[in-house]
C-alpha cells in the first residue's frame, strides 16, 4: 500500500514539477529581468511541490496553519493550471505573430495571456462559493399520488476538510432551510479525505434533521424537511474510517442509507455506497436483495452515474448522482464530456431508468469553476 501510494504521489508531483517548469520557461522568455532571478526561481520550486506537500500534511493535521497551507497551495494549483493554458497561447501567439510580420512584442503577448488567466482564475474562485439553486421536474411513473408535487433537494460532493468547511456549510444548510424541500439527499462525497473535526462540520445538520435541535433563527420544526436528511458515502469517504466520521452524522439526525431501500411515505428509496457500486455483481446482488417493487417509483441514491445499465435491469426509477463535478474548470470540463457522454450533468435516460447528474455543491482540488457553476438541486416529483 505504501509504495503505490509512494509512485502516485511520485507521478503527481512529477507532473506538477513539469507544468511548473512550463510556465517559469514561458515567462522567462517573454518577460526579462525578474522572472529570470533566483528569487523566481525558488519560488517555483516551492510551488511546484506545495500541494502536494500540503495535501500530505492535510492527511493528518487539522490545525489552522495547515488548512490555511493547504487552502493557499489549492489556490496557487488553479492559478498555475490557467497559467499553463496561458502559456500555450503565449507560444502559439508568438509564432503567429513572427509568421505572420506582426511584430508583436513577447511581454505584450505574455501581458495579455496571463492577465486573461488572472481574471478567469478569480472569477472562478468567485463562482465556486456561491452554490446557486437549480430546479427541474421529474415525472415518474409509479409514484405514490401523495408524492405528486413534493420536492426533494440533493446535494452532493460538499468536500468538506481544509478549503470548505463549517461556514460553508452552515450556508449550504440555511439555504435548504430556506428552499423547505420536503426531504434533503446527500449524495456522497461529503467530506474531502484529509482530516477534520468531524462534530463540528456535522452539527449544522441538526438543523434540517427530524430529531430536535437548539433553537435558533431557522431553525422552527416548520422550516424542517418534512421527511428528514438522508446520505450515502461517495468515493472520498474510503479514505476514512467508518467510526471517524459515521458517529457524528448520526448523532446529528442524519439517516445513512447503508445499502438498503426504505419506505418514505410509499416511496421506495435506494442507497448504495461507492465502494459497492464499484463491482457489477456484487452491486446487482445488493439491489436485488432490496426485492423493489417494479410497479411503484423508486429513486436510487448513487454517488457516480454508474452502472446504469444494471440499475434500469433492476426496475430503478430514478438515480440521482454527483461525482463528475461537470469537470469543474476548463479544460477538464472538455474531458469530463468525454468520461461521461450525456451523464455529466443535468437529466438523462436510459431506458426506463432516468439519470439526473448533479455539478455538486463544493469543490475538490483547486476551489473554483469556470463553465459549471456549484448547486443545490431541487426536484419537483410529478
Amino acid at each position: 500500500m505504501r509504495t503505490r501510494l509512494f509512485v502516485f504521489v511520485s507521478i503527481v508531483q512529477a507532473i506538477l514539477f513539469l507544468a511548473h517548469w512550463s510556465v517559469y520557461a514561458t515567462a522567462t522568455h517573454f518577460w526579462d529581468g525578474l522572472a529570470a532571478s533566483w528569487t523566481v526561481k525558488l519560488a517555483f520550486v516551492l510551488l511546484s511541490v506545495s500541494f502536494v506537500a500540503a495535501s500530505l500534511r492535510g492527511w493528518y493535521s487539522y490545525d489552522p496553519l495547515t488548512r490555511a497551507f493547504y487552502s493557499i497551495s489549492a489556490i496557487w494549483l488553479g492559478f498555475a493550471s490557467f497559467f499553463l493554458l496561458a502559456s500555450v497561447v503565449s507560444w502559439i501567439a508568438y509564432g503567429v505573430s513572427a509568421i505572420a510580420g506582426l511584430g508583436w512584442r513577447p511581454a505584450m503577448i505574455a501581458d495579455v495571456t496571463f492577465g486573461a488567466a488572472s481574471a478567469a482564475t478569480l472569477y472562478g474562485i468567485v463562482n465556486a462559493a456561491f452554490p446557486r439553486v437549480t430546479r427541474i421536474t421529474i415525472t415518474l411513473p409509479g409514484l405514490p399520488p401523495k408524492w405528486r408535487g413534493r420536492t426533494a433537494a440533493l446535494v452532493s460532493d460538499l468536500h468538506l476538510g481544509h478549503v470548505r468547511n463549517v461556514r460553508f456549510v452552515r450556508r449550504v444548510v440555511n439555504k435548504l432551510l430556506a428552499l423547505q424541500p420536503n426531504i434533503v439527499l446527500v449524495a456522497g462525497d461529503l467530506y474531502d479525505g484529509v482530516a477534520g473535526d468531524f462534530e463540528k462540520l456535522a452539527e449544522p445538520w441538526r438543523a434540517l434533521a427530524l430529531s430536535p435541535s437548539p433553537a435558533g433563527p431557522g431553525a422552527s420544526a416548520l422550516h424542517k424537511p418534512a421527511f428528514g436528511v438522508y446520505y450515502i458515502a461517495g468515493n472520498h469517504e474510503e479514505f476514512y474510517r467508518n467510526a471517524e466520521y459515521l458517529p457524528p452524522l448520526l448523532r446529528a439526525g442524519m439517516r445513512v442509507l447503508d445499502n438498503e431501500k426504505v419506505e418514505v411515505d410509499g416511496l421506495q428509496l435506494i442507497g448504495v455506497h461507492y465502494r459497492d457500486a464499484a463491482q457489477p455483481e456484487r452491486y446487482r446482488l445488493v439491489l436485488q436483495s432490496m426485492h423493489l417493487d417494479r410497479n411503484r417509483a423508486s429513486v436510487l441514491l448513487l454517488h457516480a452515474p454508474v452502472r446504469l445499465a444494471i440499475s434500469e435491469e433492476e426496475g430503478i426509477s430514478l438515480q440521482l448522482s454527483g461525482h463528475t463535478h461537470g469537470g469543474q474548470f476548463f479544460p477538464w470540463t472538455l474531458v469530463a464530456k468525454r468520461v461521461w457522454a450525456q451523464f455529466n450533468h443535468g437529466l438523462q435516460r436510459l431506458g426506463n431508468l432516468q439519470v439526473y447528474t448533479t455539478y455538486g455543491t463544493g469543490t475538490w482540488g483547486p476551489p473554483l469553476r469556470l463553465g459549471t457553476r456549484p448547486e443545490i438541486a431541487v426536484i419537483t416529483f410529478q
